[in-house]
C-alpha cells in the first residue's frame, strides 16, 4: 500500500464502499490464479502477490490476508510476526503444512486462522467472511482524508498503544499527505472532538511515553 496504508474494512465504511480488498500471497501460479478468480467471482477486489518482499509492500492495503507459508524469498510465518508489527489486519494461513506443530506456529505467529491444502473454495469463502467480521464498526462522521487513516489505525490496533512515531510513519505517503508532529496533534484534538459528538463508545487514549490507542473501555 509505496508507504500508503489503507484503512482497511473501516475506510470503506467511511466512504461507502462495499468491496473488501484481499492480498492473496501463493508462489504457485495455477493455485494463485485459480483462488484469485474465484475471490474476484465473489465480488473481492484481489491483490496476487509470490513472494514476501511484494507481500509485505502491499499488507496494509488489504482488509484480509491469504498467505502460504513456503515462498520463494522467506518463510510466511516469520512475514506475519513482521507485519504484525505494523498492523492487525487478519492473516490466514494457507499451506499443505498440516502438522500440529506447524499450525500452532503460524497462530503464534500472528496468524488469525489456518487452512490447509487442499481446501474447499466454500470453506474459505466462510473463513473470510468470519474473519472479516472481526474488523471494528467505526462511527459516522464527516473526516478528512488523514483523520479517516488515523482513526483506522488506532481502531485496527485497538487496546494497543501506539507511538508518535508509529502513526507519522504510517500517515505518511507517496500522494502527497505529509503530517509532521505539530499536525498529528492538531488531527488527534480535532479527531477527538468529533468522536464526542457520535453515539459510539470508543475513545482515544493518551499515555505519555506510550501514545495513543482506541479504546471501548469506560473505566480508564
Amino acid at each position: 500500500m509505496s508507504k500508503l496504508k489503507r484503512y482497511a474494512t473501516i475506510k470503506k465504511k467511511l466512504r461507502g464502499e462495499p468491496m473488501n480488498t484481499i492480498l492473496l500471497v501463493e508462489d504457485d501460479e495455477t493455485l494463485n490464479s485459480n483462488i484469485s478468480l474465484a475471490l474476484r467471482s465473489e465480488g473481492y477486489n484481489v491483490i496476487a502477490v509470490n513472494t514476501t518482499v511484494a507481500a509485505e509492500k502491499h499488507a496494509p492495503e488489504a482488509d484480509i490476508i491469504l498467505l502460504d507459508v513456503m515462498l520463494p524469498d522467506g518463510n510466511g510465518v516469520d512475514l506475519c510476526k513482521r507485519i504484525r508489527k505494523k498492523i492487525q489486519t487478519p492473516v490466514i494461513f494457507l499451506t499443505s503444512c498440516d502438522d500440529e506443530a506447524d499450525i500452532v506456529r503460524g497462530l503464534d505467529s500472528g496468524g488469525d486462522d489456518y487452512i490447509t491444502k487442499p481446501f474447499r473454495l466454500r470453506e474459505l469463502f466462510s473463513r473470510i467472511r468470519a474473519n472479516l467480521r472481526r474488523v471494528p464498526d467505526v462511527p459516522e462522521m464527516e473526516l478528512t482524508a488523514v483523520e479517516q487513516k488515523l482513526l483506522s489505525y488506532l481502531m485496527l490496533n485497538r487496546e494497543q498503544y501506539l507511538t508518535r512515531e508509529q502513526i507519522l510513519e504510517y500517515l505518511w505517503d507517496s500522494k502527497g499527505i505529509f503530517v509532521n508532529d505539530n499536525t498529528l496533534s492538531v488531527n488527534i484534538s480535532r479527531l477527538r472532538e468529533k468522536l464526542s459528538k457520535t453515539t459510539g463508545s470508543g475513545r482515544i487514549v493518551t499515555k505519555r511515553g506510550m501514545g495513543y490507542k482506541w479504546t471501548e473501555q469506560t473505566d480508564l
